[in-house]
């Protein structure tokens, strides 16, 4: 959906939190907000090292779950395409005109085969994971059946403990039976080291990559002398990208937080020891909150609880302020320590959420703000697309 259309007969307050032209001090709160020159600057500067490093970026549309953020990133950061964790979420994105969808997981239950069987008569290529040989019979079945082609990556296990084989010859023999089998075309490897991410040390994250690329080159190259090329070596986030990126090995990046970044990722070190969220990313994503009450003198209320936000990577922090901070919250209400009682009620705050997926999932709309004004509203367009 085009956040534009019939915007006139949506009702702040009760369909949206804003309107176009409105001051951003007017925003129904809370809700969130994002900066378009910080965002627009993030996503640049990663198309740019992308390209600079000769990789291509395939960004991580289960970060914002909006087809007009992926768009922009395409536009602006030159992405070429968008990996999604769901088929339904995949969808989502190939009715939006995003023509390049990777579903970076697995796809078992029969429905689900079937809707991404069906994905390119939206007129996108359809790509997902396989790490057990018996899926590729059922995907195949699919394929045929609808008269499509589902590319495949086999998936490596390559440090995270969830999803994907571990071995070279388990690799081989998946591959062999995909493009053996009909309405499959074998694609490459994926090999995301989540389990990295967010490890504060540079040189811990590092140490982790290196295990990570020495599996996948093995693998590439075993490949190769059977025969079998990878278009996509896929994998990278935005705590590991560099590693990636210069590895001589990957040739896609799968990097999602860099453009909005959060305070779990804001925390992690680069190499010269400072936080990546002072000088390498911008917070572009707030969560826009009002102080609703301050009957304690050295408190303040606000409206965002966890109602409007995930706490699973911690609490948000306050940005731009030192003499506030945000400690405690329930469902519909934020603590706010304030003691030099500074803060009045209805003065509106941005919090930087502690982990941006799931803070972007509880919400309908995007307001985009540049110079105090609302620019656009964008929908969250895959929010609740979990199956």
């Amino acid at each position: 959906m085009n956040a534009l259309i019939h915007m006139n007969d949506l009702e702040v307050g009760y369909d949206v939190p804003a309107a176009i032209g409105m001051n951003e001090s007017e925003i129904q709160t809370p809700c969130l907000v994002l900066d378009l020159d910080a965002l627009e600057r993030n996503i640049k500067k990663m198309g740019d090292w992308a390209k600079a490093h000769g990789v291509r970026h395939r960004v991580h549309g289960k970060m914002h779950k909006s087809v007009d953020v992926a768009r922009l990133q395409e536009e602006l950061g030159g992405a070429c395409g968008v990996c999604c964790q769901k088929v339904s979420e995949a969808e989502v994105f190939a009715r939006g005109g995003i023509k390049d969808v990777l579903v970076s997981n697995q796809v078992r239950d029969p429905a689900k085969i079937d809707r991404l069987a069906r994905l390119p008569k939206l007129g996108a290529r359809a790509i997902c994971c396989v790490d057990d040989i018996a899926n590729v019979a059922d995907l195949s079945d699919a394929a045929a059946r609808h008269g499509t082609t589902i590319e495949c990556l086999v998936e490596i296990d390559c440090g995270a403990g969830r999803c994907g084989v571990t071995t070279t010859p388990d690799v081989v023999e998946i591959a062999k039976a995909i493009d053996a089998a009909d309405g499959l075309r074998f694609a490459g490897i994926q090999a995301y080291q989540g389990a990295m991410q967010h490890l504060d040390s540079y040189d811990d994250r590092k140490a982790k990559i290196d295990i990570a690329v020495a599996m996948v080159k093995d693998a590439v190259e075993t490949l190769k002398a059977e025969g079998l090329e990878c278009d996509i070596v896929g994998g990278g986030g935005t705590g590991s990208y560099y590693f990636e990126g210069t590895s001589g090995v990957y040739n896609e990046l799968q990097c999602g937080s860099y453009a909005f970044m959060d305070a779990d990722y804001g925390r992690i070190l680069d190499k010269d020891g400072k936080r990546i969220d002072d000088g390498e990313w911008e917070n572009a994503l707030f969560i826009l909150t009002s102080v609703m009450s301050h009957a304690k003198a050295d408190k303040a209320i606000c409206d965002a609880g966890l109602k409007a936000q995930s706490v699973d990577s911690g609490l948000p922090f306050i940005h731009g302020r030192d003499d506030v901070a945000y400690v405690k919250c329930s469902d519909e209400h934020g603590v706010i320590s304030d003691p030099d009682s500074v803060l009045k009620v209805n003065d509106k705050l941005r919090l930087v959420p502690g982990h941006c997926d799931p803070t972007c999932n509880v919400h309908d709309w995007y307001v985009g703000v540049r110079n105090g004004k609302v620019e656009t509203l964008w929908p969250v367009s895959a929010r609740g697309k979990a199956y």
